[in-house]
């Protein structure tokens, strides 16, 4: 990606998180890039591009992350242990690109469902090793399904545990009550 393209999509990811996508204009992002409406339409087609570009991206980056970190590990426990921790990582790291997450994914418009598809397709990921780990006994038996979006779930607990804080807090911090509270629920 270029040093443009890098600003645009990085300018608009703020001002999606800050002001909403229908409150984000064109213009908004534009004149905070600092560059004409030419220059953003040879990058990207329209707004909603942008949008669907940059949660394409959010999800490519969760995914690979999770294949990378769980290859290492032959547990499934431990699977979902590096699961959690991409998820602490990145809600700390890309606060904004979490909040148009949460804050896009209810809602019938495209970029409404472009945002859960993209949801679904990391959940389902999840579930793969949570349902793996459970036919070879290493995760307690339960629903898959339900097991993956409430590990999805530590995202949204993370964002809105950290607001409520109010002070800083590390990454192990909050992954160590993450790991206290929940995983110690799949154990078999």
């Amino acid at each position: 990606m270029n040093k443009t393209k890098r600003k645009i999509f990085e300018t608009s990811m703020k001002l999606f998180a800050k002001k909403g996508y229908d409150a984000t204009s064109v213009e908004d992002i534009t004149a905070t890039v600092g560059v004409a409406k030419g220059t953003l339409y040879y990058h990207f087609s329209s707004k909603e591009e942008i949008f669907n570009f940059l949660i394409e991206e959010g999800t490519k980056l969760l995914l690979n992350s999770v294949d990378i970190k769980t290859e290492k590990f032959d547990n499934y426990l431990d699977k979902i242990k590096a699961i959690v921790l991409i998820e602490v990582k990145i809600m700390m790291k890309y606060e904004d690109l979490i909040t148009i997450l949460l804050s896009q994914f209810w809602g019938n418009e495209g970029i409404n469902q472009t945002c859960r598809k993209q949801v679904f397709k990391y959940i389902a990921k999840i579930e793969q090793i949570v349902e793996e780990g459970m036919n070879k006994g290493e995760i307690k038996k339960g629903d898959p399904k339900a097991i993956a979006a409430g590990i999805y779930g530590l995202i949204c607990s993370g964002l809105v545990y950290k607001l409520r804080k109010k002070e800083e807090m590390t990454i192990m911090e909050l992954y160590k009550q993450f790991e206290d509270t929940i995983i110690k629920g799949l154990e078999v």
